[in-house]
């Protein structure tokens, strides 16, 4: 359930699968309410008129402004499904260690699919999932870019390289620049830490390579999204030479 007017609003524009679009009863008017109803009627979603009693059980009696999304369960892949979505193309995947902010998911997803990788991968425990604000946040990419949830990364990460895939993990002290990634050009998983806490040291330790991102200013870390960014960008110019 996605409730509150400003919520529902962005999670129909961001186009998030929902099943129905649910007013209250007598709701004032308000211009969000109204754009809602366009924008379900606009994607085929059913717009009924409801008691607020419901909406309050609907949301456990938390804030909703008259106005509640009922949203699909996400449909995740295997790890295994993101190699197979590669065609004729070297696998280009991105693997998430201890990421729990939906927005930075989405926004790396969005990252993802302007640098042509072909599936995000996200720990199944202690970490965000897809949401309402992560569908927002990636705009529009999470219906291109197909997302995984493995029950034990590191695990998947050796299966990746059984498969062979080679395991980069961005780090602040890695051994290589990411604009000296050689093997950029071939079938890839790019691991990317939380901000400030960086890679877990398991999953760092499952990484046959680490790449970092040059920096100068004193910056100590970068947002997720933002390394992800770049180093992809890099990837995606390498395979482009």
């Amino acid at each position: 359930m996605v409730a509150g007017r400003n919520a529902v609003l962005d999670a129909l524009r961001a186009g998030v699968p929902s099943l129905g679009l649910l007013i209250a009863l007598g709701v004032e008017p308000d211009p969000r309410i109204d754009e809602s109803r366009k924008l379900a009627a606009r994607l085929d979603v059913p717009v009924r008129e409801v008691a607020r009693a419901d909406l309050d059980r609907a949301t456990g009696r938390s804030p909703h402004q008259g106005v509640v999304l009922r949203v699909s369960p996400y449909e995740y892949v295997h790890p295994a499904d993101l190699i197979g979505r590669t065609g004729a193309h070297p696998p280009l995947l991105v693997a998430l260690d201890g990421i729990t902010d939906p927005h930075n998911l989405g926004a790396v997803i969005r990252c993802a699919a302007a640098f042509g990788a072909h599936g995000v991968l996200v720990p199944e425990r202690r970490a965000a999932g897809v949401s309402a604000a992560a569908w927002k946040a990636s705009a529009g990419a999470l219906a291109r870019v197909p997302v995984a949830r493995a029950t034990n990364l590191v695990r998947a990460l050796r299966d990746y390289q059984s498969a062979g895939l080679f395991v980069v993990g961005l780090t602040a002290d890695g051994t290589v620049d990411v604009h000296d990634l050689e093997v950029g050009d071939g079938p890839m998983v790019l691991v990317v830490g939380s901000e400030g806490r960086g890679l877990s040291r398991l999953a760092e330790q499952a990484c046959d390579l680490t790449a970092r991102i040059p920096m100068s200013g004193g910056a100590e870390s970068l947002n997720a999204s933002v390394a992800a960014g770049i180093a992809l960008a890099e990837v995606a110019r390498r395979r482009r030479i």
